[in-house]
């Protein structure tokens, strides 16, 4: 488990470029992306198709290589024109939680399971891992389906679910592709109220990238991505 001293600077993100292929055919995904998210900050990465949001982030979750540039999540400083930590499997596993527009449970493990399987791999005693579980479910307001099968959850509760088991590990960031797609406005803003409780409570730095306009209001800082570049503007910030 991450300590909060670990989690010191959220994320960071100096000069990324990313390129595809070389020569006259090489496609420059990202150019020299820029980034700051606090600990415990809830920030809004927008763009349109093809404008470099999926690639920014599959490098900072370290499912593909940046071309150069330097990136640290927490206090790690993970990647410095080539990355500096050899086990990248670990590294996600301990360190970056993922929501996703579909929860992605395993189908045949109950909810408790589920959430608690990633600290089980991280080597977690299993009733303590699944202790952990059941306090994030609780939190989630979810602990009543703690022994349920994905399948009997609603979307809603599959969400909060997938957000739990996000934070099993307790890591400094948490990366959500579009987690509120599926839902309809009232549920929507439960996910974002959700993040952002969990945000200030566990201190963590979390990354919503979305078309979701509905949601939009609720971020206090929003990064646009356009041709492989951001630019930060500051949002709304209301209560979701």
């Amino acid at each position: 488990m991450n300590t909060s001293a670990h989690k010191a600077l959220g994320i960071r993100i100096e000069g990324l470029r990313k390129r595809y292929g070389e020569g006259d055919t090489a496609v420059e995904a990202l150019r020299d992306v820029n980034m700051i998210v606090a600990p415990g900050e809830v920030v809004g990465l927008i763009g349109p198709s093809g404008s470099g949001k999926s690639t920014l982030l599959k490098c900072l979750g370290a499912v593909i290589e940046p071309t150069a540039g330097r990136m640290w999540l927490g206090n790690q400083l993970l990647y410095d024109n080539g990355w500096l930590n050899r086990d990248l499997r670990a590294l996600r596993r301990d360190n970056i939680g993922f929501v996703f527009q579909a929860p992605y449970l395993i189908p045949f493990l109950d909810v408790t399971d589920n959430v608690a399987l990633l600290p089980m791999l991280a080597g977690v005693a299993n009733e303590k891992a699944r202790s952990r579980a059941l306090e994030l479910l609780t939190d989630l307001d979810v602990q009543h389906r703690a022994k349920a099968l994905p399948s009997s959850l609603s979307g809603g509760e599959q969400q909060r679910v997938s957000i739990a088991r996000a934070l099993a590990n307790q890591p400094p960031v948490i990366l959500a592709d579009e987690p509120t797609a599926p839902l309809d406005s009232e549920r929507a803003l439960g996910v974002m109220r959700i993040l952002n409780r969990m945000a200030e409570q566990h201190k963590t730095a979390i990354i919503v990238v979305t078309h979701d306009e509905k949601i939009l209001p609720t971020f206090k800082r929003i990064y646009h991505i356009r041709d492989g570049q951001t630019y930060e503007e500051a949002g709304e910030g209301r209560e979701p």
